[in-house]
């Protein structure tokens, strides 16, 4: 992946139609919240994880931190908390029209890059209990997670986890389920993200694609916002209306490109990058 084009292109104004001007559409962000010691300690009972990035990982906001890629994510980070104050989002749903177009990266490349901010409490969860594929991303072996939870075979304890190193949270898929749809439909999901939310700054979820499967309806219901990730090369403009049309364009926040091929971009940020002349 390259770059990333386009972001949060639909504002409070072109969701009620018609698109806004993101200068505008932004205005100066209010002071930080400040987090409560009450609420930081409830997260320090969840046990840690270590992460090792394997050599072909692409959380290039972790490996590659000066990176064209991670200077997009940290712009669209900005924007994201902007967006927050102004709304109050906090549950990000991050989907695809169909599979392979890189939802996961940029899921979890948003994760690390908005859990930069010490202030932020951020969760990470693997939405998708068909292909969970974040524990690879980020190196990690398979543990208990959401369908265990949701399925009442785990511990009474919500299956988080500290990823050290990151500053952020996970909550894995666990193993795949025989029927990940009903087992999404109990009502123990929305305890569960009602229960979350009251602990996190934000949650940021990695959902399966939007086509051919329903899965992705029950996640957007739960979701303050959804990014669209598409992917030049792979995406069909016939897929991607399609996969538009099925979702709430109330909440849809924009699309991001991913393996973009734009050469100018690159250009230009090494010439205003560390180390130019």
């Amino acid at each position: 992946m390259s770059r990333i084009f386009e972001a949060l292109q639909r504002s409070e104004a072109g969701r009620k139609g018609g698109f806004a001007d993101l200068a505008s559409a932004f205005p100066p962000p209010a002071a930080e919240p400040e987090i409560s010691p009450a609420r930081s300690g409830d997260l320090d009972q969840f046990p840690a994880l270590a992460v090792s990035l394997p050599r072909e990982s692409k959380v290039f906001c972790l490996s590659d931190k000066e990176s064209l890629g991670a200077e997009k994510f940290r712009f669209l980070g900005v924007k994201l908390r902007q967006l927050q104050q102004n709304q109050g989002l906090k549950r990000l749903l991050i989907t695809s029209t169909i599979p392979e177009e890189g939802k996961s990266t940029i899921s979890a490349n948003l994760a690390v890059t908005l859990a930069r901010k010490p202030q932020h409490r951020v969760l990470l969860l693997e939405g998708d209990l068909r292909r969970p594929t974040l524990g690879r991303v980020f190196g990690l072996e398979r543990q208990t997670g959401l369908s265990e939870w949701l399925q009442g075979e785990s511990e009474a304890r919500e299956p988080i986890y500290r990823l050290e190193g990151v500053g952020l949270w996970f909550l894995p898929a666990g193993a795949p389920p025989e029927n990940p749809l009903e087992l999404m439909q109990s009502p123990r999901l929305a305890e569960l993200l009602d229960r979350l939310s009251e602990w996190f700054d934000w949650i940021v979820i990695d959902s399966p694609p939007v086509l051919p499967l329903a899965d992705t309806s029950v996640w957007t219901k739960s979701a303050d916002g959804v990014l669209l990730v598409v992917r030049e090369g792979v995406t069909q403009k016939r897929q991607l209306q399609r996969g538009l049309q099925t979702l709430d364009q109330t909440k849809l926040l924009g699309m991001v490109l991913n393996s973009s091929n734009n050469a100018d971009h690159k250009k230009y940020y090494q010439r205003y990058g560390p180390g130019a002349p």
